[in-house]
Protein backbone atom coordinates (compact mmCIF):
# COMPACT_ATOMS: atom_id res chain seq x y z
CA UNK A 1 0.00 0.00 0.00
CA UNK A 2 1.43 3.78 -0.59
CA UNK A 3 1.45 6.13 1.43
CA UNK A 4 1.16 10.22 0.87
CA UNK A 5 5.08 11.22 -0.73
CA UNK A 6 6.17 14.83 -0.41
CA UNK A 7 8.55 15.70 -2.81
CA UNK A 8 10.19 19.43 -3.89
CA UNK A 9 11.00 20.63 -7.39
CA UNK A 10 13.27 23.19 -7.40
CA UNK A 11 14.18 26.14 -9.40
CA UNK A 12 17.71 27.57 -8.84
CA UNK A 13 21.04 29.31 -10.50
CA UNK A 14 24.21 27.39 -10.53
CA UNK A 15 27.86 28.92 -10.72
CA UNK A 16 29.57 28.26 -13.95
CA UNK A 17 31.96 25.82 -13.55
CA UNK A 18 32.29 25.65 -9.37
CA UNK A 19 30.93 21.98 -8.46
CA UNK A 20 32.10 22.72 -4.82
CA UNK A 21 29.64 25.86 -4.47
CA UNK A 22 26.91 24.28 -6.28
CA UNK A 23 27.49 20.92 -4.36
CA UNK A 24 26.97 23.57 -1.17
CA UNK A 25 23.59 25.12 -2.66
CA UNK A 26 22.61 21.91 -3.50
CA UNK A 27 22.63 20.82 0.32
CA UNK A 28 20.88 23.82 1.43
CA UNK A 29 17.96 23.77 -0.74
CA UNK A 30 17.43 20.26 0.11
CA UNK A 31 17.64 21.43 4.02
CA UNK A 32 14.90 23.54 2.96
CA UNK A 33 13.09 20.98 1.51
CA UNK A 34 13.18 18.82 4.15
CA UNK A 35 12.22 21.71 6.77
CA UNK A 36 8.71 21.75 4.65
CA UNK A 37 8.39 17.69 5.13
CA UNK A 38 9.79 16.27 1.38
CA UNK A 39 11.28 13.07 1.25
CA UNK A 40 12.67 13.84 -2.41
CA UNK A 41 14.29 16.77 -3.39
CA UNK A 42 15.34 17.25 -6.97
CA UNK A 43 17.45 19.79 -8.46
CA UNK A 44 17.47 20.89 -11.74
CA UNK A 45 19.71 19.46 -14.88
CA UNK A 46 23.72 19.75 -14.97
CA UNK A 47 23.09 21.74 -11.36
CA UNK A 48 26.52 20.70 -10.44
CA UNK A 49 28.59 21.92 -13.14
CA UNK A 50 25.89 24.25 -14.31
CA UNK A 51 24.73 24.36 -17.88
CA UNK A 52 27.08 26.04 -19.63
CA UNK A 53 28.28 24.47 -22.51
CA UNK A 54 31.90 27.07 -22.32
CA UNK A 55 32.03 25.98 -18.94
CA UNK A 56 31.35 22.59 -19.61
CA UNK A 57 34.45 22.45 -21.64
CA UNK A 58 36.24 22.11 -18.83
CA UNK A 59 36.69 18.53 -17.52
CA UNK A 60 36.63 20.05 -13.88
CA UNK A 61 33.14 20.26 -14.02
CA UNK A 62 33.33 16.47 -13.97
CA UNK A 63 32.37 14.10 -11.24
CA UNK A 64 34.19 10.41 -11.75
CA UNK A 65 32.39 7.63 -11.70
CA UNK A 66 33.75 3.97 -10.67
CA UNK A 67 31.08 1.35 -10.90
CA UNK A 68 28.03 3.79 -10.64
CA UNK A 69 29.84 5.31 -7.28
CA UNK A 70 30.82 8.82 -7.31
CA UNK A 71 33.46 9.33 -4.42
CA UNK A 72 34.27 13.39 -5.28
CA UNK A 73 34.67 15.10 -2.16
CA UNK A 74 33.17 17.92 -3.78
CA UNK A 75 30.28 16.26 -3.31
CA UNK A 76 30.34 16.24 0.47
CA UNK A 77 27.55 18.67 1.16
CA UNK A 78 24.99 17.00 -0.58
CA UNK A 79 25.73 13.30 1.08
CA UNK A 80 25.56 15.19 4.71
CA UNK A 81 22.29 16.74 3.10
CA UNK A 82 20.94 13.60 2.02
CA UNK A 83 21.87 11.14 5.47
CA UNK A 84 21.74 13.91 8.22
CA UNK A 85 17.82 14.76 6.82
CA UNK A 86 16.99 11.84 5.39
CA UNK A 87 16.13 12.80 2.14
CA UNK A 88 16.99 11.90 -1.05
CA UNK A 89 18.81 14.16 -3.31
CA UNK A 90 18.59 13.97 -7.52
CA UNK A 91 21.26 16.17 -8.82
CA UNK A 92 22.04 16.53 -12.12
CA UNK A 93 25.58 16.02 -13.20
CA UNK A 94 28.09 15.60 -15.80
CA UNK A 95 29.66 12.25 -15.19
CA UNK A 96 32.64 10.40 -16.46
CA UNK A 97 32.77 7.12 -15.98
CA UNK A 98 36.00 4.22 -15.58
CA UNK A 99 35.39 3.91 -18.96
CA UNK A 100 35.69 6.89 -19.74
CA UNK A 101 32.25 7.90 -20.99
CA UNK A 102 30.88 11.10 -20.33
CA UNK A 103 26.94 11.34 -19.87
CA UNK A 104 24.89 14.36 -19.04
CA UNK A 105 22.98 12.19 -15.77
CA UNK A 106 21.30 12.54 -12.83
CA UNK A 107 23.19 11.47 -9.28
CA UNK A 108 21.38 10.14 -6.33
CA UNK A 109 21.80 11.07 -2.84
CA UNK A 110 20.34 8.64 -0.42
CA UNK A 111 19.67 8.30 3.31
CA UNK A 112 23.18 6.22 3.73
CA UNK A 113 25.08 9.20 2.09
CA UNK A 114 26.19 7.44 -0.69
CA UNK A 115 26.14 9.27 -4.29
CA UNK A 116 25.28 6.87 -7.08
CA UNK A 117 24.44 7.51 -10.63
CA UNK A 118 20.94 7.09 -11.22
CA UNK A 119 19.96 7.41 -14.79
CA UNK A 120 22.00 9.21 -17.68
CA UNK A 121 19.97 10.99 -20.33
CA UNK A 122 18.94 9.35 -23.63
CA UNK A 123 17.89 11.81 -25.74
CA UNK A 124 20.68 15.00 -26.37
CA UNK A 125 19.43 17.77 -27.19
CA UNK A 126 21.23 19.99 -30.44
CA UNK A 127 24.73 20.18 -31.37
CA UNK A 128 26.63 21.23 -27.96
CA UNK A 129 24.72 18.67 -25.90
CA UNK A 130 25.98 15.91 -28.43
CA UNK A 131 29.25 17.51 -28.74
CA UNK A 132 29.85 17.48 -24.74
CA UNK A 133 28.16 14.18 -23.95
CA UNK A 134 27.58 10.63 -25.16
CA UNK A 135 23.41 9.22 -24.29
CA UNK A 136 22.67 7.12 -22.15
CA UNK A 137 21.35 3.83 -23.37
CA UNK A 138 18.42 2.21 -20.75
CA UNK A 139 16.20 3.67 -18.40
CA UNK A 140 15.62 3.74 -14.74
CA UNK A 141 13.24 3.59 -11.86
CA UNK A 142 13.86 5.40 -8.62
CA UNK A 143 12.28 3.06 -5.68
CA UNK A 144 11.33 5.92 -2.64
CA UNK A 145 9.06 4.78 0.37
CA UNK A 146 7.33 2.45 -2.12
CA UNK A 147 7.31 4.70 -4.85
CA UNK A 148 8.58 4.18 -7.81
CA UNK A 149 9.22 6.61 -10.25
CA UNK A 150 10.75 6.54 -13.40
CA UNK A 151 13.39 9.04 -14.61
CA UNK A 152 14.48 11.43 -17.46
CA UNK A 153 16.27 14.32 -18.56
CA UNK A 154 14.88 17.50 -20.52
CA UNK A 155 14.22 16.47 -23.55
CA UNK A 156 13.52 12.79 -22.83
CA UNK A 157 10.34 14.64 -21.55
CA UNK A 158 9.53 15.81 -25.36
CA UNK A 159 9.37 11.64 -26.75
CA UNK A 160 6.39 10.25 -25.33
CA UNK A 161 7.37 6.90 -25.58
CA UNK A 162 10.28 7.22 -23.10
CA UNK A 163 7.52 7.90 -20.44
CA UNK A 164 5.40 5.28 -22.01
CA UNK A 165 8.78 2.50 -21.96
CA UNK A 166 8.59 3.67 -17.84
CA UNK A 167 4.81 2.29 -17.62
CA UNK A 168 6.56 -1.23 -18.48
CA UNK A 169 7.79 -1.18 -14.88
CA UNK A 170 4.59 -0.13 -13.60
CA UNK A 171 5.40 3.46 -12.49
CA UNK A 172 3.53 6.21 -10.90
CA UNK A 173 4.97 9.31 -11.74
CA UNK A 174 8.08 10.42 -13.81
CA UNK A 175 11.06 12.62 -12.74
CA UNK A 176 12.66 15.61 -15.11
CA UNK A 177 15.10 17.62 -13.93
CA UNK A 178 15.35 19.93 -16.97
CA UNK A 179 17.36 23.19 -18.21
CA UNK A 180 14.44 25.39 -20.62
CA UNK A 181 16.13 28.75 -21.69
CA UNK A 182 13.91 31.74 -21.93
CA UNK A 183 10.94 31.90 -24.81
CA UNK A 184 10.34 28.21 -24.49
CA UNK A 185 7.88 28.73 -21.48
CA UNK A 186 4.98 27.17 -23.85
CA UNK A 187 6.88 24.15 -24.73
CA UNK A 188 7.93 23.72 -21.07
CA UNK A 189 4.44 23.63 -19.49
CA UNK A 190 2.80 21.81 -22.32
CA UNK A 191 5.68 18.60 -22.45
CA UNK A 192 5.44 17.80 -18.81
CA UNK A 193 1.76 18.64 -18.24
CA UNK A 194 1.28 16.30 -21.11
CA UNK A 195 3.58 13.31 -20.08
CA UNK A 196 1.22 13.32 -16.67
CA UNK A 197 -2.04 13.10 -18.74
CA UNK A 198 -0.32 10.46 -20.95
CA UNK A 199 0.18 7.80 -18.39
CA UNK A 200 -2.22 9.49 -15.54
CA UNK A 201 0.94 9.74 -13.47
CA UNK A 202 2.50 12.40 -11.05
CA UNK A 203 5.58 14.31 -12.95
CA UNK A 204 8.00 16.32 -10.61
CA UNK A 205 9.73 18.82 -13.36
CA UNK A 206 12.76 20.79 -11.51
CA UNK A 207 13.96 23.65 -13.98
CA UNK A 208 17.40 25.61 -13.99
CA UNK A 209 16.10 29.49 -13.40
CA UNK A 210 18.02 32.90 -14.39
CA UNK A 211 21.95 33.19 -15.44
CA UNK A 212 23.30 35.03 -18.01
CA UNK A 213 22.77 35.01 -21.87
CA UNK A 214 22.51 33.20 -23.93
CA UNK A 215 22.19 31.04 -21.02
CA UNK A 216 18.94 32.20 -19.33
CA UNK A 217 16.63 29.80 -17.97
CA UNK A 218 13.02 30.00 -17.15
CA UNK A 219 12.65 28.43 -13.82
CA UNK A 220 8.76 27.08 -13.64
CA UNK A 221 9.44 23.87 -12.08
CA UNK A 222 6.38 22.06 -11.02
CA UNK A 223 4.82 19.25 -9.92
CA UNK A 224 1.71 17.95 -12.14
CA UNK A 225 -1.05 15.72 -10.66
CA UNK A 226 -2.05 12.56 -12.55
CA UNK A 227 -4.56 14.38 -15.01
CA UNK A 228 -1.37 17.16 -16.09
CA UNK A 229 -2.72 19.94 -13.90
CA UNK A 230 -0.13 21.50 -11.84
CA UNK A 231 -0.38 21.16 -8.61
CA UNK A 232 2.45 23.96 -7.82
CA UNK A 233 4.43 25.98 -10.27
CA UNK A 234 7.09 28.20 -9.75
CA UNK A 235 7.87 31.77 -11.22
CA UNK A 236 9.91 32.26 -14.47
CA UNK A 237 12.89 34.02 -12.70
CA UNK A 238 14.39 32.98 -8.91
CA UNK A 239 14.70 30.32 -6.93
CA UNK A 240 11.55 28.55 -6.09
CA UNK A 241 11.59 25.25 -3.69
CA UNK A 242 7.93 23.82 -4.68
CA UNK A 243 6.33 21.30 -2.63
CA UNK A 244 3.30 19.09 -3.01
CA UNK A 245 2.45 15.95 -1.65
CA UNK A 246 1.57 12.84 -3.84
CA UNK A 247 -1.42 10.96 -3.31
CA UNK A 248 -2.28 7.57 -3.71
CA UNK A 249 -6.21 8.18 -3.44
CA UNK A 250 -5.66 10.32 -6.45
CA UNK A 251 -3.25 8.55 -8.16
CA UNK A 252 -5.98 5.18 -8.17
CA UNK A 253 -8.92 7.57 -8.76
CA UNK A 254 -7.67 8.68 -12.07
CA UNK A 255 -6.18 5.80 -13.32
CA UNK A 256 -9.39 3.94 -12.55
CA UNK A 257 -11.69 6.70 -14.76
CA UNK A 258 -8.83 7.19 -17.20
CA UNK A 259 -7.90 3.49 -18.15
CA UNK A 260 -4.90 4.44 -21.42
CA UNK A 261 -2.60 2.14 -19.77
CA UNK A 262 -4.51 -0.91 -19.13
CA UNK A 263 -6.19 -0.15 -22.55
CA UNK A 264 -2.85 0.17 -24.53
CA UNK A 265 -1.30 -2.43 -26.67
CA UNK A 266 0.91 -4.82 -24.47
CA UNK A 267 3.69 -5.77 -26.69
CA UNK A 268 6.09 -3.97 -24.67
CA UNK A 269 6.37 -5.59 -21.45
CA UNK A 270 9.35 -7.65 -20.17
CA UNK A 271 12.13 -6.45 -23.05
CA UNK A 272 11.25 -3.08 -21.51
CA UNK A 273 11.85 -3.92 -17.89
CA UNK A 274 14.76 -5.78 -18.45
CA UNK A 275 16.43 -2.50 -19.66
CA UNK A 276 15.48 -0.62 -16.98
CA UNK A 277 18.24 0.09 -13.76
CA UNK A 278 16.34 0.13 -10.44
CA UNK A 279 17.61 2.76 -7.77
CA UNK A 280 16.54 1.82 -4.50
CA UNK A 281 17.14 4.48 -1.98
Amino acid sequence: MLTPLTVAAVQAPSVPGDVAANARAAAELAGQAADRGARLCVLPELFLPAYHPPALADLVTDVAAEAGEVADARLDPVRAAARDRQIVILSGAAVRDEHDRRTCAIVVADGSGRVRVAYEKNFLCGPEEKALFVPGSQGATLHVDGWRLGLGVCYDGCFPEHARAAQADEVHGMVYPAAYVTGSEHRRDVYYAARALDNTGYVVYANAVDGAAPWTFNGGAAVYDPEGRAVVRGPNSGTSVLVATLSPEALAETRAGHTMLTDRPMQMSNDAVATRAQVYT
